[in-house]
């Protein structure tokens, strides 16, 4: 097929610093013919800078889905978590490929109501996990697939921020996000250990979830981001699970917006396999990402380091390298007919364990697949 005809769903913060900029990157491959907010201004703002001449704009997705003379290929979720389901369920019956913004959905059950959509549709369906394509990931899934680490029994999935709450939009909402860092950062943390061991069968988990600095009068001190209102803070601000899988291997993940904890990182994770371990260091701490591999040489204990230059995220409206490779590779599955790097059986394993922390922590007892 030649350039896809694309339809953006939430014009707010995800699509300005991530979407519409790799797809800028990409004229060659795409048009943005179609751009849908609940807020007309942000739609219409987005369109007059990254939209076709022609660009409509719209209130309403499923207005947008019904207007036969756009000749959509591709529609883009930048929404809120809880409302993932019914935009992508409404595309996929309307004959489009669907790329959803990570996670899939706030719940299993709306995941499954996607899964089942996609596979009736014959379409195409990612999600977006962009930081499988940051340069340390990709290096380290390589040393996986080739098994340097031999057999990885136990991993931690690893997401904490110090004191970075994001104060806008609806990220505090819980009733619109479904969680707070676990659903929103440690989704992402979790993705990319799976990823790694390429294990998807999970057996049970048991998790804490807990609303301690978030409801504190004193918690918004020290905020990066600027103070939030602890009256208005529905989410956790910190959460913990522990994964058993059905091979034996075990998962331990750490998500927080804030946690007085001096280290911070996200989007990391640390492997521990027969063969060697591996640890990658990424955001908050750490200006630059890290991949450390430990292993055994000669009968010494080795490390072995790579520190790649790294980039500045989203800088001057740029979206940052792994996110137009993001871009690029699915284009190009669609273009060419080929599968995205991202599956979507893959995501909902993702969304199953962290809506089974959720519940294991609000039961205290754990959770059985």
């Amino acid at each position: 097929m030649g350039k896809v005809r694309v339809a953006i769903v939430g014009c707010g913060g995800i699509a300005n610093q991530k979407h519409l900029p790799s797809f800028k990157a990409n004229a060659d491959k795409a048009d943005l013919v179609a751009f849908c907010d609940i807020i007309p201004e942000r739609a219409e703002k987005a369109a007059k800078e990254y939209g076709t001449a022609d660009a409509k704009v719209f209130t309403d997705y499923k207005e947008m889905l019904a207007d036969k003379s756009l000749n959509i290929d591709l529609v883009h979720v930048c929404t809120p978590n809880v409302s993932h389901c019914p935009i992508t369920v409404a595309a996929f019956e309307a004959g489009k490929h669907v790329m959803c913004e990570k996670p899939m959905a706030a719940t299993t059950a709306d995941a499954q109501k996607m899964i089942d959509a996609w596979k009736a549709s014959g379409k195409k369906f990612t999600i977006g996990y962009q930081n499988r394509f940051r340069d340390d990931t990709q290096t380290l899934h390589a040393s996986c697939e080739a098994g340097e680490l031999g057999e990885i029994y136990f991993a931690k999935a690893h997401a904490l921020r110090r004191r970075a709450v994001p104060t806008w939009g609806v990220f505090p909402n819980k009733e619109l996000q479904g969680g707070g860092p676990l659903i929103d950062i440690g989704t992402h943390a979790l993705d990319i250990t799976l990823w790694m061991m390429n294990n998807y069968e999970p057996v049970s988990v048991s998790g804490s979830v807990f609303y301690k600095l978030g409801r504190d009068p004193k918690g918004p001190e020290g905020n990066v981001f600027g103070p939030w209102d602890p009256e208005t803070f529905q989410t956790e601000d910190s959460a913990f699970g522990f994964v058993k899988m059905k091979n034996g291997a075990t998962i331990y993940i750490e998500a927080a917006w804030a946690l007085n904890i001096l280290k911070s990182m996200e989007a990391s994770t640390t492997l521990c396999g027969t063969r060697a371990g591996a640890e990658i260091h990424h955001g908050g701490s750490y200006p630059n990402d890290e991949l450390i591999y430990n292993t055994v040489e000669h009968n010494q204990l080795m490390e072995k380091v790579i520190s790649p230059a790294g980039v500045v995220d989203f800088f001057e409206g740029g979206a940052a390298a792994e996110a137009v490779r993001e871009n690029t590779q699915w284009l190009d599955a669609i273009i060419n007919d080929g599968e995205p790097l991202v599956k979507p059986e893959q995501a909902f394993v993702v969304t199953q364990i962290l809506e089974a922390i959720y519940k294991s922590a609000e039961t205290g007892k754990e959770v059985f697949f």
